[in-house]
């Protein structure tokens, strides 16, 4: 068994051996521009056409619809952002309560220079509310922006109905789909999505290297501008060793998601059987019906988070209390607040997300831990009484 035992996926993932070994030359000796007219440069513009179409193929889309971009944070700022600049007439935007911060923050930014952000509630299972949804699609609406999944619970979102009521009002569907690509089969081709977001290091490729889709006639104008670059669609010189090796990432995510939905699962689903039956007091937060095949997100009652997490650090177990984008917070997970989650439970919450990576041998082990773990700082809690 590994010294360090990751179960941290949600937040950043192992970059594979595949992936280092195919992008190693071009951090190297491949060193030319992508964009020269010589056949130096030129065949690195032939792997980064290759990296996208490795893309498109995992996604279920033309390769032309991919612009590379450098991580899910800029993907999406750049759909919603693009969008609204083709579309001045309209002041709304429609996304969650739930989302990653690199979409509500983006809202709360255009909330102040004078947009209306409409935030759609979830349920205590951390389902959309769509009725709401559906009385808010007015004709002010720009763009819809909704995760495919939540980074902190795993929860799905039935984008594909969600994406066809978008549509019939003739509006932008724009999902964050950063934890779900390379975990969930799609075929972009087939859903009613105008744009996508992803992000290199979700899926085993390196951080500093993401991907926006872009449905062919989608209206988007330039996030970044400057050169040619992207077909004119997202400037700056690319990351070529990165986006290589997203490619590549891409290739070996198709390749395993069958395992993904199997074996992950399977593990996911011991290790959280094993820590409920071993720890009174335990509950899972989100859709246990629809959500991500290696996620689970456990609250455990009067205990905090941060410390449950600092005993397992000295066992060498990697978990997460939340989103990474937002661990220095006190604060308990906006996610879990808008589910209702009871604020004694809210701030003992801990994510495991697995990785093909992960064994049954690790999951047994954080399974053992836990209960003394969580029995050790319960005795020590002033809110439990004996």
């Amino acid at each position: 068994m590994n010294d360090v035992i990751y179960m941290d996926n949600n937040a950043t993932t192992m970059v594979a051996e595949e992936v280092i070994a195919e992008m190693t030359p071009y951090l190297g000796r491949l060193y030319g521009n992508p964009s020269s007219m010589h056949s130096f440069g030129g065949q690195v513009g032939g792997k980064i056409a290759q990296a996208r179409a490795r893309v498109a193929k995992l996604l279920g889309c033309l390769p032309e619809e991919i612009i590379f971009t450098s991580c899910g944070t800029e993907s999406d700022n750049a759909a919603i952002r693009g969008t609204l600049e083709t579309i001045p007439q309209r002041r709304t935007v429609l996304t969650t309560r739930v989302e990653h911060p690199a979409v509500l923050s983006t809202c709360r930014q255009l909330e102040r220079h004078g947009y209306a952000i409409v935030e759609i509630a979830v349920d205590k299972q951390g389902r959309l509310d769509m009725d709401q949804l559906a009385d808010s699609l007015t004709d002010d609406v720009a763009i819809v922006s909704v995760m495919w999944a939540n980074n902190e619970t795993g929860t799905v979102f039935p984008v594909e109905q969600i994406g066809a009521m978008v549509r019939a009002r003739g509006i932008v569907f724009h999902t964050d789909a950063v934890q779900a690509v390379g975990k969930l089969p799609m075929k972009l081709s087939d859903l009613p999505i105008d744009m996508l977001s992803l992000s290199g290091h979700k899926l085993h490729a390196p951080k500093g290297v993401g991907g926006l889709y872009v449905r062919k006639g989608t209206r988007l104008s330039p996030f970044m501008l400057g050169g040619h670059q992207e077909s004119g669609r997202r400037a700056g010189t690319e990351n070529v060793p990165g986006i290589i090796a997203m490619g590549k990432a891409c290739d070996l995510a198709g390749a395993n998601i069958e395992d993904e939905n199997t074996r992950v699962r399977q593990l996911r689903d011991r290790l959280e059987a094993g820590i409920l039956q071993t720890c009174p007091g335990s509950m899972v937060n989100g859709d246990t019906e629809n959500r991500l095949p290696n996620t689970t997100n456990i609250s455990f009652e009067y205990i905090e988070g941060e410390a449950i997490l600092l005993m397992l650090n000295r066992f060498g177990i990697c978990a997460s209390s939340g989103s990474a984008c937002t661990s220095g917070s006190l604060e308990p997970s906006h996610v879990l607040r808008a589910m209702g989650v009871p604020f004694t439970a809210a701030h003992g919450s801990i994510r495991f997300s697995l990785s093909r990576y992960n064994t049954e041998e690790e999951v047994d082990f954080v399974i053992e831990k836990m209960s003394p773990v969580v029995n050790r700082l319960r005795e020590l809690s002033p809110f439990v009484t004996a």
